[in-house]
């Protein structure tokens, strides 16, 4: 496409040095431009509203138990929750990997241990905003080697939770959108310039 329009563009700078005028269809054609549609927000709400967490109960009391938090992973089937305390205030995460790491490799039980004893504090917590872009997201989630991140909005409150597999739906929806809209293109099917 870049070729044609140079192609277009170069026509028009020689007809133009030569003195004659370029033909009408020359000239709609350099007006265009090139517009790839929006996809709608490729952010991390848009992930969150078609995540598995979206229609879920998410969060669990840090004073439940751990195998209250498992029960909740199994019928929900996520492997992550947010945790809050009696006020409702973000405490940390609890994930299917504090479970193994935590409980069943040391030998506790998960009746008897609480959610606040395992889960990942507040202080350590890594969170995104709703509006951080899903490659945001990705770099975050890359460099602290986590798989969820709880999502929180400009007053702290938890507003949802996304997970690796969401961010990754999202990029490859984004992807097969491309892959279609240039091979409507290259096939000579409109749609793709806007005047």
């Amino acid at each position: 496409m870049v070729i044609m329009l140079t192609a277009c563009i170069s026509s028009l700078s020689r007809a133009s040095t030569r003195g004659r005028q370029p033909t009408t269809a020359a000239i709609r054609f350099a007006r265009r431009t090139f517009a790839t549609p929006k996809l709608g927000e490729r952010d991390a709400s848009y992930a969150w509203n078609k995540s598995c967490y979206s229609g879920i109960d998410y969060e669990i009391g840090d004073e439940s138990t751990v195998f209250e938090a498992v029960e909740k992973f199994a019928a929900y089937n996520v492997g992550c929750l947010v945790t809050k305390d009696v006020d409702g205030k973000l405490t940390g995460v609890i994930s299917e990997r504090d479970y193994v790491t935590k409980i069943a490799l040391l030998g506790k039980t998960a009746e008897t241990t609480k959610v606040k004893q395992i889960s990942t504090k507040a202080a350590n917590l890594v969170t995104a905003s709703p509006d951080d872009t899903v490659d945001a997201c990705m770099a975050k989630m890359l460099s602290r080697d986590i798989r969820h991140l709880p999502l929180v909005d400009d007053n702290g409150k938890v507003v949802g939770i996304i997970s690796i597999k969401d961010l990754i739906k999202s990029c490859l929806e984004e992807k097969e959108h491309t892959i279609r809209s240039l091979s409507s293109f290259a096939m000579g099917e409109g749609g793709h310039f806007v005047m």
